[in-house]
């Protein structure tokens, strides 16, 4: 098991949730037990995992609306919008589901370890 590609993970990890947080010049810890993110200088990766579900969640009503709005006949509908929207929530979606397998194989070779 290389330890260098966890720690980049581990990197790359803290430089999302401190992007996601608000925090784009510094790279704060991950917390695991402070669920509020209140703590200065401290990031709650759970926080910023549900504000990602979040996100792609109303990205994907956002671009259903549009869709439904465009077969319905809406005078205000436009296709290129509504086709544009569907392909943003596709790729959040996908994108959301890569990042679950990556924790899950982390989680999976973190439980693996020798003790």
């Amino acid at each position: 098991m290389d330890i260098s590609n966890i720690d980049s993970m581990l990197t790359q990890l803290r430089a999302g949730a401190a992007l996601a947080g608000g925090k784009a010049g510094s790279v704060g810890t991950i917390a695991s037990g402070d669920e509020t993110g209140s703590e200065a200088g401290r990031v709650d990766f759970a926080t910023v995992f549900r504000r990602s579900l979040d996100q792609v969640n109303n990205v994907q009503q956002h671009a259903s609306k549009l869709a439904r709005d465009f077969e319905f006949g809406a005078p205000e509908a436009n296709l290129t919008e509504a086709m544009i929207s569907l392909q943003k929530a596709s790729i959040s979606f996908q994108y959301t589901v890569q990042v679950r397998n990556k924790l899950v194989a982390a989680y999976q070779d973190i439980m693996n370890m020798p003790v």
